[in-house]
């Protein structure tokens, strides 16, 4: 990381050469509560942590307390709002991908975040490895066999036939398209459209920090909408629901994560797969992850973002060689030409007849990746210093979406060929198809593998330190939040939001387990995704008004 001067009211590195300040009556920390209580010391703002905090501390005692009417609720909350809001999840999610494509080629792509002389503080190699273990990890280990073998055989995305008939055998005619549409459908949820999500909160927090001199916050963005208004309640409003979005997102990650590591234990080691058990491990992890949180950003979530790296390239590279070279390339070539192929299809959102897609999938990720966009937004924006428009955008949105498709085609393509090489003893087919456990879908399709036991080891250990990763950096994240954008704010307010990320997560899983955590995901997204629609517009007015290259 380079040296650089930063401001001591706002610890935020200052514009380098030609920047277009905003010249704001408002002094970071004016709205805080300062106090000291022996060797720990809080600044909070006031009223984003006070409404954020004990709001989710009642939503704790309510899940706990109640835990049969929680989950009651939360079972018939998703499938009602996703049947409800499909269409504008869908709708936005194209505009996102829209306006960051717009950005590539139009001339305010060579403005440079920091200012006209900025250089970057990581090389590309740490920079692309923060970005991606923040952004995706845990997921793409859920559902990187799961997805593609599920959209093949069971969705049915546009209508796409099964190749597999109700007595287990393979409809030959039926194969080829099913093979492609499996890796198209997973890859559009994978690909261009969760990376645009990110990067238009990214990039709307970088240049309103980094260029306007404004706090590390959400509300910054909104400053050419309200201008000093931002600061009174239509800020506290969005910060607060920023905050709302990011724990409810995190927790779900998660949740699906300790789920997954306890499949793998019990696989691997024989250790009960029960609630009891993900609830240890949720527990246990989030300890670690407090470790790192007092490491801080470089000696904690760099370190671990790069162990995350090589451990996942190798596990990816084994797969890759231990499935057949040539068989994977082709898989990912054909899933490549099949999404470019059905991507204006597969986006649409109306007049379509696969609810089970559009609805229990598409929906359900564009407000699980709008839910992370806070978390992976800001901390995007944190390590993206120094980087023009043009070179931030087709690094956040191609590149790691390659890396996704790159690793959906290995592992999703390995265990497609095995369901249709031997559909009758095929562990992916009897774990994914047949019974439907999810958490266990990798460690089936890795028993197909040589070395499994090896492997499998592997992989529960890269769960475990995504899922480490992920807390640390939500916690930072959602901490600069609710201290009004002050990136160093004492220690223990990082520690309180470790801490509940973890609890949120457990009183999920006790209160309904998947369908609660896609929930809340769901319900947090909705309102979410108007405040990223409002900061599109935003982004392209602070960017008229900076120099360019």
């Amino acid at each position: 990381m380079t040296e650089n001067s930063v401001d001591p009211e706002t610890g935020i590195p200052v514009p380098e050469g030609a920047a277009n300040l905003i010249d704001t009556e408002y002094t970071i920390g004016q709205d805080n509560i300062q106090t000291q209580v022996g060797p720990f010391g809080m600044d909070i703002h006031n009223p984003v942590f006070l409404i954020s905090g004990l709001s989710i501390m009642a939503f704790v005692f309510y899940a706990l307390a109640l835990p049969e009417q929680a989950g009651e609720f939360f079972g018939w909350l998703r499938p009602a709002l996703t049947s409800s809001f499909d269409w504008f999840f869908l709708s936005a999610a194209n505009i996102f991908v829209l306006f960051c494509l717009a950005l590539i080629v139009l001339p305010v792509g060579s403005v440079r975040l920091g200012g006209a002389d900025a250089t970057p503080d990581y090389t590309y190699l740490g920079w692309f490895a923060m970005l991606f273990a923040a952004g995706m990890g845990i997921g793409l280990m859920f559902f990187g066999v799961l997805e593609p073998v599920y959209h093949m055989a069971i969705s049915q995305p546009l209508g796409t036939p099964s190749p597999i008939a109700e007595d287990g055998s393979i409809i030959a005619a039926n194969v080829d398209a099913a093979r492609e549409m499996g890796l198209a459908a997973t890859i559009y949820h994978w690909g261009l459209h969760p990376w645009a999500i990110y990067a238009v909160v990214a990039l709307a927090l970088a240049l309103f920090s980094y260029n306007k001199g404004l706090p590390l916050t959400i509300r910054s963005a909104f400053y050419p909408i309200f201008g000093e208004k931002v600061w009174g309640w239509w800020g506290h409003v969005i910060d607060t629901l920023a905050v709302f979005a990011t724990l409810f997102g995190l927790a779900t990650s998660l949740g699906f994560g300790a789920q997954q590591a306890n499949a793998g234990l019990e696989h691997v080691f024989g250790i009960p797969n029960n609630t009891t058990v993900q609830i240890l491990l949720i527990t246990f992890i989030t300890a670690i992850a407090l470790v790192s949180v007092l490491r801080g950003l470089d000696g904690g979530v760099k370190l671990l973002s790069e162990i995350n790296m090589g451990i996942a390239a190798v596990l990816l590279v084994f797969v890759f060689f231990a499935a057949g070279a040539m068989a994977i390339l082709t898989e990912f070539g054909q899933g490549m030409v099949a999404y470019a192929k059905d991507l204006i299809p597969l986006s649409n959102p109306f007049g379509r007849e696969d609810d089970a897609y559009r609805q229990g999938w598409t929906a359900f990720y564009w407000a699980w990746w709008i839910s992370w966009s806070p978390f992976v937004g800001m901390f995007i924006a944190r390590v993206s210093r120094g980087r023009t428009v043009r070179e931030f955008i087709i690094c956040v949105l191609l590149i790691p979406s390659l890396v996704c498709i790159l690793w959906m085609a290995t592992f999703g393509g390995a265990a497609i060929e095995q369901v249709l090489a031997d559909p009758v003893n095929s562990p992916v087919k009897a774990q994914v198809i047949d019974s439907y456990n999810p958490p266990i879908s990798l460690f089936a399709m890795l028993e197909g593998l040589p070395l499994a036991s090896l492997t499998s080891v592997i992989a529960i250990v890269l769960v475990i330190v995504f899922f480490v990763t992920s807390s640390d950096s939500g916690s930072l994240v959602i901490d600069t939040i609710t201290a009004g954008g002050k990136v160093d704010a004492p220690v223990p307010q990082r520690v309180f939001w470790c801490v509940f990320e973890g609890a949120v997560a457990i009183v999920l899983l006790l209160g309904g387990g998947l369908a609660a955590l896609q929930a809340m995901v769901i319900s947090t997204g909705l309102p979410f995704t108007l405040v990223l629609l409002a900061m599109c517009w935003a982004i392209y007015q602070g960017l008229r008004t900076e120099r360019r290259a």
